[in-house]
C-alpha cells in the first residue's frame, strides 16, 4: 500500500544479498561470492552429490585439505562421507575452485543453515535484535547468535546490512569473528565468536583499579585492531568499553560493526549522530559532518584515561553538558587551539564561559607515562592508531608484537601475558593461570 516502504524493503533485500547472506531455501553460501568461477576453471558445476571423477586427476585429499582449500577453522567437523564426495567434485590443486562449488561445498558442510546451531541461553535483547549463547554442530565450540527481526515491509536494518558487509571482508586477532550468515523469511541471524565479557565488565570485575601493566596491553590490542580497520578506510563510529570484548586469555577484539562506515576518497559527509555520547569528540558533538579516522582516536583517548583512572573521563548526560566537560579539561576552545572555531554558528549557540585548560596529569597521575594527543580539539592534531602503536609507550613490548601477522594474537609473543589486577575481587591469580571468572550480561552487540 505504501509504494517508499515497498521499495525500501526491496532495497534493502538487494543489500543483504550482496553482503553475501545465505537465505535457507536459496542455494547460496555466506562467501558473498558472484557464480561466475573464482579463476579459469571451466568445469561445469552441480551439488556434490552429483559429482563425477575428473581425467585422472583425483588424488588423495585430506581433512586439512579441505580446511585449507575453504578457509575452514583446523577443529571443523565435516559430515561423515563429506571427504570422498569432495574429493570426487574438487578440481586439481593446481586449479582454481569455481565459486558456486565452494558455496555448495559450505552449504553441504552445514554453513547457513539454522539446524548447524543449538541456542542456549538468551544474553540480551534490544530494539532489532537478540541474541543468544549458542553451540556449533561443527567445530563443538560456542557462539554468540545474533537473531535479527525482518520486518516485512522494513527489511533488514541498515545496521545490520553494515555489519555484515564490513565484518565478512575483516578479518584480523583484535576484530570480532563473524563465523557465518543465516537469512531466512523472518530472521537474520549473524554467528560470532563468543566472548562473554567485555571491558567494562572487566573494569567492573577488577573494582576499575587495572595494573598498568593490563591497560598498556589492552591498549595496543584497540590500536591494532583500529589501524587496521582504519587501513581499510573503515570508521568503526561507536568505541566505548561495551563494544570491545575480552577474551579469557585477554585478547581485546573491537566488535558491534553497526554504525561503522566504509570511508571514501575523497570525504563523503556522515551523519554526527554517531559515537556514544561520553566517546564523541567535540567537532562531531559541534555538528560537524566531515571526519575521518580522527573521530575513533578520540574514543581511543577517552577509553585509554577510564582503563587508567577507572572512571569515564567526559560522562556528560546531554550535547551541551560533554561539551561543558571537555571544555573544562581542555579549556574553551579559541582561535589559537581550534582554527575557525569562533565563526561556528554552534558554537556561539552556547555561549561557554572562558575555561583555562588543566594538564591530564592533575586528573590522572598514571596516565603522565604517555603523552596521548588524542584529546585535542582539532583532528588534525589527534595522532593516527599507526603511528600511536609506534610509541615508546609500547616499548617495553618488545619488537616482535610490530610485526605480528593480522591475525596473529599479541599473546602469541613469548612473555607477554596479562598481571594480576590490584582490585581483581576473584581469587584465581591470572598471572599464573590466565583464567577469568566471567558471569552472564546484557549483550554487548547492539
Amino acid at each position: 500500500k505504501n509504494p517508499f516502504k515497498r521499495l525500501k524493503f526491496l532495497i534493502a533485500d538487494c543489500f543483504i544479498y550482496c553482503a553475501g547472506i545465505v537465505h535457507e531455501n536459496v542455494k547460496m553460501g555466506s562467501d558473498g561470492e558472484s557464480d561466475q568461477a573464482s579463476g579459469t576453471s571451466s568445469d561445469e558445476v552441480h551439488s556434490p552429490v552429483r559429482v563425477r571423477m575428473r581425467n585422472n586427476h583425483h588424488r588423495r585429499i585430506s581433512n586439512e585439505d579441505i580446511n585449507k582449500r575453504l578457509s575452514l577453522p583446523a577443529d571443523i567437523r565435516l559430515p561423515e562421507g563429506y571427504l570422498e564426495k569432495f574429493a570426487m567434485n574438487s578440481p586439481p590443486f593446481d586449479k582454481p575452485m569455481s565459486r558456486r562449488l565452494r558455496r555448495a561445498s559450505l552449504s553441504e558442510i552445514g554453513f547457513g543453515k539454522l539446524e548447524t546451531y543449538i541456542k542456549l541461553d538468551k544474553l540480551g535483547e534490544g530494539t532489532y535484535a537478540t541474541v543468544f549463547k549458542g553451540r556449533s554442530k561443527l567445530t563443538d565450540n560456542l557462539v554468540a547468535l545474533k537473531e535479527i527481526r525482518l520486518e516485512h515491509e522494513e527489511g533488514a536494518p541498515c545496521t545490520a546490512i553494515r555489519e555484515v558487509s564490513l565484518l565478512k571482508d575483516l578479518k584480523h586477532a583484535n576484530i570480532v569473528t563473524l563465523h557465518d550468515i543465516i537469512h531466512t523469511d523472518k530472521c537474520l541471524t549473524l554467528v560470532f565468536e563468543y566472548l562473554e565479557k567485555d571491558l567494562k565488565q572487566y573494569m567492573d570485575d577488577c573494582g576499575n583499579i587495572m595494573s598498568v601493566h593490563n591497560v598498556k596491553i589492552f591498549l595496543y590490542q584497540l590500536l591494532r585492531g583500529l589501524a587496521y580497520c582504519h587501513r581499510r578506510k573503515v570508521l568503526h563510529r561507536d568505541l566505548k568499553p561495551q563494544n570491545l570484548l575480552i577474551s579469557e586469555k585477554g585478547e581485546l577484539k573491537l566488535a558491534d560493526f553497526g554504525l561503522a562506515r566504509a570511508k571514501s576518497v575523497p570525504t563523503k559527509t556522515y551523519s554526527n549522530e554517531v559515537v556514544t555520547l561520553w566517546y564523541r569528540p567535540p567537532d562531531v558533538l559541534l555538528g560537524s559532518t566531515e571526519y575521518s579516522t580522527p573521530i575513533d582516536m578520540w574514543g581511543v583517548g577517552c577509553i585509554f584515561y577510564e582503563m587508567i583512572t577507572g572512571r569515564p573521563l567526559f560522562p556528560g548526560s546531554t550535547v551541551e553538558d560533554e561539551l561543558h566537560l571537555i571544555f573544562r579539561v581542555l579549556g574553551t576552545p579559541t582561535e589559537k587551539t581550534w582554527p575557525g572555531i569562533t565563526t561556528s554558528e554552534e558554537f556561539k549557540t552556547y555561549n561557554f564561559p572562558l575555561y583555562r585548560a588543566e594538564p591530564l596529569v592533575n586528573h590522572a597521575p598514571r596516565y603522565a607515562e604517555i603523552d596521548v594527543s588524542n584529546t585535542s580539539f582539532s583532528s588534525k592534531n589527534r595522532v593516527s592508531a599507526e603511528d600511536a602503536l609506534r610509541h615508546s609507550y609500547f616499548r617495553s613490548l618488545g619488537e616482535q608484537v610490530q610485526t605480528l601477522p593480522d591475525t596473529a594474537s599479541i599473546f602469541s609473543v613469548k612473555g607477554i601475558q596479562l598481571q594480576k589486577d590490584p582490585g581483581k575481587r576473584s581469587s584465581v591469580h591470572p598471572e599464573s593461570s590466565n583464567h577469568f571468572c566471567f558471569r552472564v550480561q546484557q549483550s554487548h552487540f547492539f
